[in-house]
């Protein structure tokens, strides 16, 4: 999830902006709280993928891999 993600996400959500400065206010807590939202979504995800096998590739573990890999970005 970029910068402008969360910006854009804030937007609709209509969030605050900083009356002085314009920007959008705690941007930099907005962005350590979706990252963590993001990583947690990332883990539930793994572990459902983990419950089934991919057959093709004989490795249960394959998408589950690929999910968590998503945050090393």
């Amino acid at each position: 999830m970029t910068k402008e993600d969360i910006i854009e996400m804030a937007n609709e959500a209509k969030l605050p902006y900083d009356y002085v400065g314009g920007g959008l206010m705690w941007l930099d807590k907005l962005e350590q709280f979706a990252k963590l939202v993001a990583e947690k979504e990332r883990e539930a995800c793994a572990k459902m993928c983990e419950y089934y096998e991919d057959y093709a590739r004989g490795d249960e573990n394959y998408h589950a891999t690929l999910i968590r890999a998503r945050g090393q970005k």
